[in-house]
């Protein structure tokens, strides 16, 4: 499955808030290596997020999951 900005724009926060901030999900971005163009362009596999073992990571895909469930 591939996750999108879009999914990470739309994802509930745990505080209430609804999707990531720019600056923020680039500095989530980099800190795992992740080219942010290319994020933004075509989408990063599930399991490379799931690889990283971070909390947003998890919610990112279980949203991801959540929102294609639905189409």
């Amino acid at each position: 499955m591939i996750v999108t900005v879009a999914h990470l724009h739309s994802m509930p926060m745990p505080d209430g808030r609804v999707g990531a901030c720019r600056r923020s999900a680039r500095e989530w971005a980099d800190r795992y290596g992740f080219d942010w163009t290319d994020f933004v362009l075509h989408g990063i596999d599930a399991d490379r997020l799931l690889a990283t073992g971070d909390a947003l990571a998890l919610r990112l895909v279980d949203h991801a999951r959540e929102v294609s469930h639905g189409e």
